[in-house]
Parts: C-alpha cells; structure tokens; sequence
C-alpha cells in the first residue's frame, strides 16, 4: 500500500534550521512529482515546494532563498531544508505525490514544525 511517512519536525528558534524528510513506498517514487505543502492553523493549506521526477524544482515566493526541496531517487525521499525559519514558517508540513496524469494523488500525515523563541 502507498505510504509517505514524514519525520524531522520540531520546536526551533527564529533563524534556524530543520530539514524534513519523507519516505515513501507502495508506488514508482520516479514517476511522481513529489511537492511539501503546510497549514498553519486558521489558515488553507499552501504548496511550498514542489520537485518533479526529472529535478525540476518551484518554490513558493514566501520561503525562496530560505528552503530547498531535493529528492534521493535511491531512497525514495523526499527532503525539505529549511533556513531562516521564521515564526510564520510554524506549520503542519505535509508530504504530497503526485502523478497528474493518472489522476494519482497521495499524502502523507504530517509534521508540526513550530518556530519560537
């Protein structure tokens, strides 16, 4: 079965880093655009960043120059390291494949990624 399972949250400072990862498994990784997305709470949730199978990678204008998206085919993993954080990057991270021809969309649970002092 389709698994994404996302790990590397947690309580940080302003102006410091996290990376995020998801594994996933149950599907051809190489096949699907792979894309991190967060909801803060009151808030819709929104695409930060988003890599395809062949490397090409988009950014959300909010966290360009601060985030990176990168993906290990070998491991079926997907990364987000973040920089900079900032108190308004605090959100749930959530991990997305997926393959738009086919109509094939997955997600995983989540991460909460809280940025305080």
């Amino acid at each position: 079965q389709v698994q994404l399972v996302e790990s590397g949250g947690g309580l940080v400072q302003p102006g410091g880093s996290l990376t995020l990862s998801c594994a996933a498994s149950g599907f051809t990784f190489t096949s699907y655009t792979m894309k991190w997305y967060r909801q803060a709470p009151g808030k819709e949730r929104e695409l930060v960043a988003g890599i395809t199978g062949a490397g090409d990678m988009t950014y959300a204008d909010s966290v360009k120059g601060r985030f990176r998206i990168s993906r290990d085919n070998a491991k079926n993993t997907v990364y987000l390291q973040m920089n900079s954080l900032k108190p308004e990057d605090t959100a749930v991270y959530y991990c997305n494949a997926r393959r738009f021809a086919f109509g094939l969309d997955y997600w995983g649970q989540g991460t909460q990624v809280t940025v305080s002092s």
